[in-house]
């Protein structure tokens, strides 16, 4: 009895170990100070609409030509010159997107549609392309700090109208941090394409380029060699975020 009582304690710490090694939460990605950006590119930033309106800072490293954009449209530093600033985000932005590309794939959804799928937290990868037509919901199962990671091999496209939407979970209140998509990252192997009319949620980091077609970004555009091109009017809410709020069960909430 004694023996059995052992081998089945020991069973049981390594089936924790296995889930500990597999938790997505366990995922660490540090964006270090390419996080204070809301768009950063490696070649240059284009923005066509003089209505598109940023928070969080913009730049483009090593290439510093901005294109199209006013410090009136962005809330946060407008970097229109070669800078140590955005040399050294791109730095965070090499390691951040290294850190994703690492992370250990526990749901492998290559050649299916991100459209009409609900996903809580985890690793999620494509060996190639992935795609979203319609409406992805990212369910965070009750924890506003829930974290999600594409991996995507090639390229990222979204259809017109697309959206991505977040909850906290069935009958709990969403919290700011899920809704601006602050622990979602998109980790694309080439060029990331969003469509016309998207509600996009999370932190793009392309390898190349990064198109928005004209809509709401709740996130970043982070392209590491390419350009980020803003085609029509975007709006993109990117800078750091604080602490998810807490409840205590009485309708007070608390920073973490």
């Amino acid at each position: 009895m004694k023996v059995l009582t052992i081998s089945l304690l020991v069973l049981a710490l390594l089936a924790i170990g296995a889930l500990a090694q597999t938790d997505p939460a366990a995922v660490k990605i540090n964006l270090g100070t390419a996080d204070k950006f809301a768009v950063l590119a490696g070649s240059g930033v284009t923005n066509i609409s003089a209505h598109t309106f940023i928070i969080g800072d913009v730049g483009s490293s090593p290439t510093p030509t901005i294109i199209g954009l006013k410090q009136s449209q962005v809330k946060g530093h407008l970097y229109l010159k070669a800078s140590p600033v955005t040399a050294k985000a791109q730095k965070g932005l090499t390691a951040g997107y290294v850190e994703a590309q690492n992370a250990p794939c526990s749901i492998d959804l290559t050649g299916k549609d991100l459209g009409g799928m609900r996903l809580g937290p985890d690793v999620y990868c494509f060996s190639t392309s992935a795609g979203l037509t319609g409406t992805l919901t990212l369910d965070a199962h009750g924890d506003p700090n829930a974290q999600w990671v594409f991996q995507i091999g090639s390229t990222l496209t979204t259809a017109s109208a697309s959206k991505v939407m977040m909850v906290l979970g069935h009958n709990q209140p969403p919290w700011s941090k899920g809704l601006r998509g602050c622990n979602v990252y998109w980790q694309v192997g080439t060029s990331a394409t969003i469509g016309s009319g998207n509600t996009f949620v999370g932190k793009i980091m392309a390898l190349t380029d990064i198109t928005l077609g004209g809509g709401t970004l709740r996130g970043k555009a982070l392209a590491r060699n390419g350009a980020v091109t803003i085609s029509t009017q975007e709006s993109i809410d990117g800078p750091p975020c604080l602490p998810a709020p807490i409840s205590d069960g009485n309708g007070m909430t608390s920073q973490n």
